[in-house]
C-alpha cells in the first residue's frame, strides 16, 4: 500500500474455522514468526494497517496467541525487520535468544525485538485465567532495521537485555503512537510519509540513549526528535497558564533562542507561542461543541485550557474562527457549521 493508505482486517466477516488461517497469513505479511493459538476454533481478531513510507502502524486486537521464531527460521529468511509493539490491554510474556531472558509486560509497556533473533512471544489476558478468552490489545510498528542510522551489531546487542520506557524518548513513543492511531484515518500520504520518519527517528534517539551513543546519531534525526518531545510536552502541559516558550526551554535544556529557530525551522515557520495558542484554540473548540458540556461557562472552557482572561481568549478565538466562542458553540450545538 502506498503511504498514508488504511487496511482494515476482521474475522467476524469469514466463516469460523478459517479465521485462525487467515490471521495468521495476515500476521505472516510483515512478522514473519510461527503463530498458535489455543482455541484456534474459537479465533476472533481485527487489525488496522496505517503505512507511512517504509512504516506501518499496526492497530491490533486478537485472542491469547504465541508468536515465535527460531534460529532455524532466520537463517532461513531474514527480511532484517525491527518490530515495536505497545501494549495496551491484556499482557506478553517475552523470551529472547538463546539465553532464554524472559520479561514480561503490561498495559502501556513497549518493547521491540528483531527479525534476526529468535524470540516466543506469548499474548494472554490478564483479567481471566482461561488462556482461551478475552483479548489482547496492541500498537505495533514495523520498519527495515537499515533505517536506524546505527551501528547494527550495537542495537541487536541492546535490544537482547530489553529497554526502559519511563524516560526520554521512550516515554515519548506511547504518547507519538497513540496520537497517529487517532488520526489514521485523515493523514495524506506526504504527511504520512513523514510522520514514519519521525518514528523511527524517537526509536533511534531512544536506542542511542540507552547505548550513550547520541554522537552516532545524525543531526537532522535528534533535531526532529527534539521537536516531537517539545509538541509532547505542550500538548500535555496546555492547561497551564503559566506554559511558555521560555519555560519550555528550561525543561528541555535549551536556549530560547535556539528553541525558537528549531521550532520554526520544523513547523513551517509557525512559532512556539502560536502553536500553543493554535493547540488551545483546538481544544476549546471541541469542547464548546461538546453537548455534555453545553453548561460549562465558556470562560470555564477557556481557563481549562490555559486562558484564564475572557477577552484575551474572545479575541484569539474571533481571529482564529471567524465567530466568537458563543457564536460558534450555538452554531456547532445548534447542527449548523461552526466555520
Amino acid at each position: 500500500m502506498d503511504a498514508g493508505t488504511v487496511g482494515v482486517f476482521r474475522t467476524g466477516s469469514l466463516p469460523v474455522k478459517e479465521r485462525f488461517d487467515c490471521w495468521r497469513e495476515v500476521i505472516g505479511q510483515t512478522r514473519a514468526s510461527e503463530v498458535a493459538s489455543t482455541h484456534p476454533d474459537h479465533f476472533e481478531a481485527d487489525m488496522r494497517r496505517l503505512d507511512l513510507g517504509p512504516v506501518s502502524l499496526l492497530r491490533s486486537s486478537f485472542s491469547p496467541a504465541r508468536f515465535w521464531r527460531t534460529e532455524r527460521m532466520v537463517r532461513r529468511s531474514d527480511a532484517e525487520m525491527c518490530h515495536l509493539t505497545l501494549l495496551l490491554d491484556g499482557g506478553l510474556a517475552l523470551t529472547r535468544g538463546a539465553a532464554r531472558h524472559e520479561e514480561t509486560f503490561g498495559r502501556g509497556d513497549l518493547h521491540m525485538v528483531h527479525s534476526s533473533h529468535p524470540f516466543d512471544l506469548q499474548g494472554f489476558d490478564t483479567r481471566t485465567s482461561d488462556p482461551g478468552e478475552g483479548r489482547i490489545e496492541a500498537l505495533g510498528v514495523d520498519f527495515p532495521a537499515a533505517l536506524l542510522p546505527l551501528p547494527p551489531h550495537q542495537v541487536r546487542d541492546l535490544l537482547r537485555r530489553g529497554l526502559p520506557t519511563r524516560e526520554g524518548a521512550g516515554a515519548l513513543l506511547p504518547d507519538f503512537l497513540l496520537g497517529l492511531d487517532r488520526q489514521a484515518t485523515a493523514l495524506g500520504p506526504a504527511e504520512a510519509h513523514r510522520l514514519g520518519t519521525v518514528v523511527v527517528d524517537l526509536v533511534t534517539t531512544w536506542l542511542a540513549r540507552e547505548l550513550d551513543a547520541r554522537a552516532a546519531v545524525p543531526d537532522d534525526v535528534r533535531r526532529r526528535a527534539m521537536v516531537e518531545s517539545i509538541r509532547t510536552f505542550i500538548q500535555r502541559n496546555l492547561h497551564d497558564p503559566e506554559l511558555s516558550p521560555p519555560v519550555i526551554a528550561t525543561v528541555h535544556h535549551i536556549s530560547l533562542s535556539y528553541l525558537h529557530r528549531l521550532f520554526t525551522q520544523h513547523s513551517q515557520g509557525e512559532t512556539v507561542a502560536a502553536w500553543i495558542r493554535g493547540r488551545r484554540l483546538e481544544k476549546a473548540c471541541r469542547d464548546l461543541a461538546d453537548p455534555a458540556l453545553r453548561a460549562v461557562p465558556i470562560h470555564t472552557v477557556a481557563a481549562r485550557w490555559g486562558i484564564p482572561r475572557a477577552s484575551d481568549f474572545s479575541r484569539a478565538f474571533q481571529a482564529a474562527y471567524g465567530l466568537s466562542p458563543r457564536e460558534y458553540r450555538r452554531r456547532a450545538l445548534s447542527g449548523g457549521s461552526g466555520e
